[in-house]
């Protein structure tokens, strides 16, 4: 097996705009600095539709997870998980199965603080310090297995997080390490912003991140993946219905927020089987 890139652990700058901390701005809450705020704009001015496609990134989100949680599933590992907010993962999968059991990962240690202060008492759930770019060491925390049983099915959440891993191999053999360690009848949820609808935008919103140092990695990138190279990250997997869709349109239960072409934003849930 491939070794995993060694990684130094993610230090707290608040001069450094952050990608979970531009998204709590995305999304009107107060746990940002005056970097993010500034980073943020300047994406507004790319593409306005920002903080729309986060509301409906979130809709996907509750939307995947009611329905692995329909499905049986009772252990969710949300890998990239962001500042908390209304509508978290246990909160979505409990009001379907109240003794669902979450584990919450992030490398961001301010993420995680404050996660860990919101939860503290809730012993069905657990945050951990880790970088999805080393799915071992996650898979082996001892917090990790502590909450969830690895022989038995499992959801594994990749909600806009690959979209921080510029190398298109190692995005690849992350999630192949995450389906290979889970049991038939587990699931892997992805979503993931795409290039497709607005290349313009979205290359200029590539170069403001790499730039700003919000995306980081071995590789740069000009341009945010298509939805054709989001596809073989569900390689091993049956994708539910509807399959690798815009996520507006994966089982929609309510009115889009936006047009058609205004979120350009894909996700889709695969199944392993065997």
């Amino acid at each position: 097996m491939t070794a995993f890139p060694r990684l130094e652990p993610l230090g707290f700058d608040p001069k450094i705009p952050n990608e979970a901390r531009i998204y709590d701005y995305f999304m009107g809450g107060k746990d940002n600095f005056a970097a993010d705020r500034k980073a943020a704009r300047q994406a507004l001015d790319l593409a306005p539709e920002l903080p729309m496609m986060c509301q409906e990134g979130r809709r996907f989100l509750e939307r995947a997870v009611r329905y692995l949680a329909d499905a049986g599933i009772r252990q969710f590992i949300d890998v990239g998980c962001g500042l908390p907010t209304q509508g978290n993962v246990h909160e979505i999968a409990r009001a379907v199965a109240p003794g669902s059991r979450v584990v919450y990962v992030d490398n961001d240690p301010v993420v995680v603080v404050h996660a860990q202060a919101l939860l503290e008492d809730d012993e069905r759930t657990a945050v951990i310090e880790a970088d999805m770019r080393d799915p071992d060491q996650i898979l082996a925390h001892p917090r990790l297995n502590k909450l969830i049983d690895l022989r038995e099915p499992v959801a594994v959440l990749l909600f806009f997080t690959l979209i921080v891993i510029p190398e298109d191999e190692l995005a690849a053999r992350i999630v192949g390490r995450f389906r290979d360690a889970i049991v038939p009848g587990s699931h892997v949820a992805i979503s993931h912003s795409v290039s497709d609808l607005r290349p313009e935008a979205t290359a200029k919103l590539a170069a403001l991140y790499q730039d700003g140092g919000i995306v980081s990695g071995h590789t740069r990138r000009d341009q945010l993946r298509t939805k054709a190279e989001i596809e073989p990250f569900f390689d091993g997997l049956s994708l539910v219905e509807p399959g690798l869709v815009y996520i507006p349109e994966w089982r929609p239960d309510g009115e889009r927020l936006g047009g058609p072409d205004a979120v350009w934003s894909v996700g889709g849930v695969g199944r392993k089987d065997a």
